[in-house]
């Protein structure tokens, strides 16, 4: 990781085994992550290897997602698989939340919401 900075942002992670993990740097300190974003933070491990911190952003907090001690030069291939369900995890729960949202009577209205059909298209 370059000095200075406060983590590595994921903004796309390849499905595909050996794909890329594009990041972007963040600045230190580093602000709240947004939510269902993911930041790295690697350091060289006392002994071997790299000692990798993975966080998750959530609604109202940040959780470290996956702390992974002397992992090898090739720790980005380990963590991908569980960064990419984590990823497809906090979609499907946006897209649950969207629906839930939408479902909802609303009090100042009378009248029934549209349905839902109209936003998504299942």
């Amino acid at each position: 990781m370059p000095t200075g900075t406060g983590g590595a942002l994921v903004r796309r992670i390849s499905g595909l085994p050996g794909g890329p993990l594009d990041v972007i740097w963040l600045p230190t300190p580093a602000t709240r992550l947004p939510l269902g974003r993911i930041r790295l933070l690697w350091e060289p491990a006392p002994h071997a290897g790299w000692t990798v911190h993975a966080h998750l952003g959530l609604a109202t907090t940040e959780v470290l997602l996956a702390p992974l001690a002397a992992a090898p030069d090739h720790w980005p291939n380990l963590i991908r698989p569980t960064l990419y369900e984590v990823t497809g995890l906090c979609h499907a729960l946006a897209y649950a939340t969207t629906v839930l949202d939408l479902s909802k009577p609303t009090r100042r209205s009378p009248t029934p919401r549209p349905r839902l059909q109209k936003y998504f298209s299942c």
